[in-house]
């Protein structure tokens, strides 16, 4: 309802008084509105309308007749643009903010993130477009949300083209955005330039123009800048945070409040391009047959401190992003690559797990300690594979094998879900150029580190629940009964069973891919599973591991690279009070868990599992269009791949060994019609029964490669090599024939580019 003002005056209000009823209604406020209010009628009715059009001119009021709102404020329903994230809350400005304006945006705090109905919406990131009401409060303004609304600028980054008529295009470097936008400002932009754009209207078919320019989109390390900027993470740091980590850098280690253990041979054993070293290890044989060990990660709750200037940006990334050129790291590389970073030879700061663990492989004792440690050896996990296979590791290499041979015991007990998920690697030039592409190989050097911090891990979750700490789990749940009942629909179609009524283990995953001796059907069955299992997230609330199988999970091992892992050993450093004296630098005082820490837990786990999954796409983006790059010289070429997934209109493949998913269209696979079978997850042609499955092994060539936007597209051929005569296909419109040139495009309809269409993408 209006809120109307306490006393009503007679005849036309005042300025003042058409301000204070603005700012004090719940609801939009126009001219009917603010006559009803004020009982206004007849001629006082066209007063009003002169009153509020002088008070526009003199800049007193802003909006329309229909919902006035006073100039610098707020409408009160509007679209706010999310354009930050502090504390897990989201923070965002009024979305068509003139720049023109002489005043700054507002900014409000979106509280209460529920839609209509009551129904919580999803947690927010930077660039979303939220439909809100509005307030002004004592302490600023603050928004309701309603509506998540469709994003005006996501992946309005990309290349400038030119059509045969002259008039300028942008070309997206986002695979998921099908189609070109006129360029209505080049803003100096110059043809087959790399720029961001941005709309000039609300709608998708409106033009955009060019707000900055980046430059090559094909120049070494321009893939990287892609995915950061198409994904708005934070990669500049404010100076308030370098010179807090500046300052940081000063904080001396003393032996009276840490344990000191230089004198073990604590080892890192990272891989050979690692940016930094977070954690090392150690281990001795004990006298029950068992093995103690020592878990020692980067202490950086001691330079990191709540409430800081780094504190603030630290929590805004969420985590470091890793890509094959650079890495964005959490923190300021005076701390992530050096001061925190466990390198040989240097007085570290560590938080220290000390673990027992017994003849089966379970860990019997565990304490938490901060402690001074030097690092024996930074070792790459080929070396230490290598010097272990020949029989010539020194003794700490062979206890660690020897302790891991009892975690792995105790793991194989647990019976965790063992899936083949193959890591992909771009190795480059000194110039950033691709040397090679290779898939990671997967090394008991890695299962032992893997282990041993799957060990600490648990014993921190432990830890904290046994002193009724706050814990930020890892948790990954069990997967919903919708994706089981999908599983055993798609199991059914080859003559298999999943009966739900029993209890969904790992295990039962395990033992199902172990019954499959046909690896074309076992590729096919991994497949499902992985479909099955839910995103594991960061929480205060505890719902266990399902793929590690452990009831008890937390992240302690990377804090220089994950906020969650930094606010764990806060929580430890209050748990089993290792709080150090006062710095007498200028820097908080306290390294434990501040009282935002504990009250605004569920909004930051939130807003770190956001981050990590910008980071998961942003790196996975960037991977793409790498083996991209390399494979667009290789056009035309038969590879080996197999089927990932498969959709109604075509299916998609990867090359085995290297990786690159790729779409062959429905329309390729041949003349006759197939038809899509969801349960089974196949096309099968209605003619000759041929039939592709997800998992399925075959021979396809490469049509269609494009850095740009890392898409892939394949086409089937026949025994012979030769490309399959698609349904409705003319010889002039084959695949791999569409391009007049390398990097030239040719002139569709009115006269627009039509490389979309080259490019693997529906206009």
């Amino acid at each position: 309802m209006v809120k109307r003002p306490s006393r009503r005056p007679a005849g036309l209000p005042s300025r003042e008084q058409v301000l204070e009823f603005l700012q004090s209604s719940d609801t939009p406020a126009g001219k009917r509105e603010i006559a009803k209010a004020f009982g206004l009628k007849g001629q006082e009715k066209i007063a009003l309308k002169r009153l509020l059009k002088d008070m526009a001119e003199e800049g007193l009021i802003d909006g329309k007749k229909a919902a006035y709102h006073r100039m610098g404020g707020v409408p009160k329903v509007t679209v706010l643009r999310v354009v930050d994230i502090e504390d897990g809350e989201a923070i965002a400005e009024p979305d068509n903010w003139s720049p023109d304006a002489p005043e700054k945006p507002p900014r409000l705090t979106l509280k209460e993130q529920k839609g209509k109905g009551g129904k919580r919406l999803p947690a927010l990131k930077r660039g979303d477009r939220v439909l809100s009401r509005t307030e002004e409060t004592t302490s600023g303004w603050i928004a309701h949300p309603m509506k998540r609304l469709p994003a005006r600028t996501e992946g309005l980054m990309g290349v400038v083209e030119f059509d045969g008529t002259g008039k300028p295009w942008l070309a997206p470097v986002d695979k998921r955005i099908r189609n070109s936008s006129p360029i209505s400002d080049l803003a100096g932009a110059e043809e087959g330039q790399l720029v961001i754009a941005e709309r000039t209207g609300r709608s998708e078919r409106s033009g955009v123009k060019v707000v900055e320019v980046v430059g090559d989109p094909l120049a070494p390390k321009s893939f990287s800048l892609i995915a950061i900027a198409k994904h708005g993470i934070p990669h500049v740091f404010p100076a308030e945070a370098l010179e807090e980590a500046e300052i940081a850098t000063e904080l001396s280690l003393s032996e009276d409040h840490r344990e000191d253990l230089r004198h073990l041979p604590i080892i890192a054993i990272d891989p050979a391009d690692a940016r930094d070293h977070d954690d090392a290890i150690w281990a001795s044989p004990a006298k029950d047959g068992g093995y103690d060990a020592v878990v020692a990660i980067a202490d950086v709750s001691y330079y990191v401190r709540p409430g800081g200037a780094l504190d603030r940006e630290a929590r805004k990334r969420g985590n470091s992003v890793y890509f094959p050129d650079r890495v964005v790291p959490m923190l300021p590389e005076v701390l992530s690559a050096d001061k925190c970073s466990l390198k040989h030879g240097e007085d570290r700061a560590a938080m220290v797990c000390h673990l027992h663990i017994d003849g089966d492989g379970n860990v019997t004792s565990k304490r938490f300690a901060r402690a001074i440690v030097r690092i024996a050896h930074n070792i790459a996990y080929e070396d230490a594979q290598a010097a272990v296979d020949a029989g010539e590791e020194p003794e700490f290499l062979t206890h660690l094998w020897g302790a891991w041979k009892l975690l792995e015991r105790a793991r194989h007990a647990r019976d965790p879900l063992e899936l083949e998920l193959p890591e992909r690697r771009v190795l480059l030039n000194e110039q950033g150029q691709i040397e090679t592409i290779e898939v990671r190989e997967r090394l008991d050097a890695h299962r032992v580190v893997e282990d041993f911090m799957i060990a600490a891990n648990v014993a921190a979750a432990k830890a904290l629940e046994a002193k009724n700490s706050p814990v930020v789990y890892r948790v990954h749940e069990p997967p919903a009964r919708e994706k089981l009942i999908a599983l055993r629909d798609f199991l059914a179609t080859s003559g298999r069973k999943l009966a739900l009524g029993q209890v969904v283990t790992p295990g039962l995953f395990n033992r199902m891919l172990k019954d499959v001796t046909d690896e074309a059907e076992k590729a096919q069955v991994m497949e499902a599973v992985l479909r099955t299992q839910t995103q594991a997230y960061y929480g205060p609330a505890n719902a266990g591991h399902f793929g590690l199988a452990l009831g008890s999970y937390a992240h302690f091992t990377s804090p220089i690279r994950r906020y969650s892992d930094l606010l764990v050993h806060r929580a430890l450093v209050d748990a089993y009070k290792l709080e150090q004296p006062k710095p007498k630098l200028d820097l908080p005082d306290a390294t434990g868990l501040s009282d935002r820490d504990r009250h605004s837990l569920q909004q930051i786990t939130d807003a770190i599992s956001q981050t990590e999954r910008r980071a998961m796409e942003a790196e996975r983006d960037t991977i793409d269009r790498y083996v991209a790059a390399w494979l667009s010289h290789r056009i035309g070429e038969v590879f080996d791949t197999r089927i990932t997934g498969v959709q109604s209109f075509g299916l998609f493949a990867t090359i085995l060994g290297l990786g690159g998913d790729g779409l062959v269209p429905v329309s390729t696979l041949g003349r006759e019609h197939f038809r899509y079978e969801e349960a089974a997850q196949a096309l099968v042609g209605e003619d000759s029964g041929t039939r592709y499955a997800s998992g399925d092994r075959l021979k396809l060539k490469l049509a269609e490669a494009n850095p740009l936007t890392g898409a892939l597209k394949f086409v089937p051929v026949d025994a012979d090599g030769n490309v399959i005569e698609a349904r409705g296909a003319r010889p002039a419109a084959r695949y791999g024939e569409r391009m007049g040139g390398k990097g030239k495009f040719k002139t569709g309809k009115r006269g627009r580019p039509s490389n979309i269409r080259h490019q693997g993408r529906k206009r």
